[in-house]
């Protein structure tokens, strides 16, 4: 699979089957609403992809800060994106997404159990994206169900951030992408 970075982080190895980056801190996506700012920075490991089609990864990571974060990304552009896996909250790993046009939002489900990987599945479909997750790669669960401009080529990979101060270590593996009818 041909893949190519948007900021690309100074320290990484590997590619679609095994991804491990060292996420940079001050790095992070979002766009206006509550914070007032926009951020566009964050590593972001992506194939160009047109139609319909299903994006897997395992995720896993050495979360240790506020908002260290690491999953799915699928993106038209700048103000037109959705990034999903976890995010570290609290002391506690979200299963998290935002969904962004021109202004993002933000929905996430606790975990108490801080998971070692979480599996993360992405499915669009016309003008939908579907976000599931599994935490034994057999049982998925919904997580969301959001609007994504239909007939468009989109990016889709590997995103990660670390908006705090401390840089994380963060593994995807097993990242596929198959069309779907």
């Amino acid at each position: 699979m041909q893949m190519e970075w948007y900021n690309e982080p100074r320290r990484w190895a590997g590619d679609h089957r095994q991804l491990q980056v060292t996420v940079e801190p001050d790095t992070d996506y979002w766009r206006v609403t509550h914070y007032n700012f926009i951020r566009d920075s964050g590593p972001f490991c992506f194939t160009t992809v047109s139609g319909d089609f299903e994006a897997n990864v395992k995720i896993s990571g050495a979360w240790q800060e506020l908002y260290h974060q690491a999953g799915l990304m699928i993106r038209t552009d700048a103000a037109n994106w959705i990034k999903t896996g976890i995010e570290y909250v609290d002391g506690v790993q979200q299963v998290s997404a935002v969904v962004t046009r021109e202004v993002s939002d933000w929905s996430v489900v606790p975990r108490q159990d801080n998971p070692a990987a979480i599996w993360i599945k992405l499915l669009r479909k016309g003008d939908y994206v579907q976000i599931s997750y599994s935490f034994d790669q057999a049982h998925f669960a919904l997580l969301r169900l959001a609007y994504f401009t239909p007939q468009v080529s989109v990016q889709i990979g590997l995103v990660a951030a670390a908006p705090g101060s401390l840089p994380f270590e963060a593994l995807f593996e097993d990242f596929t992408v198959v069309p779907v009818s």
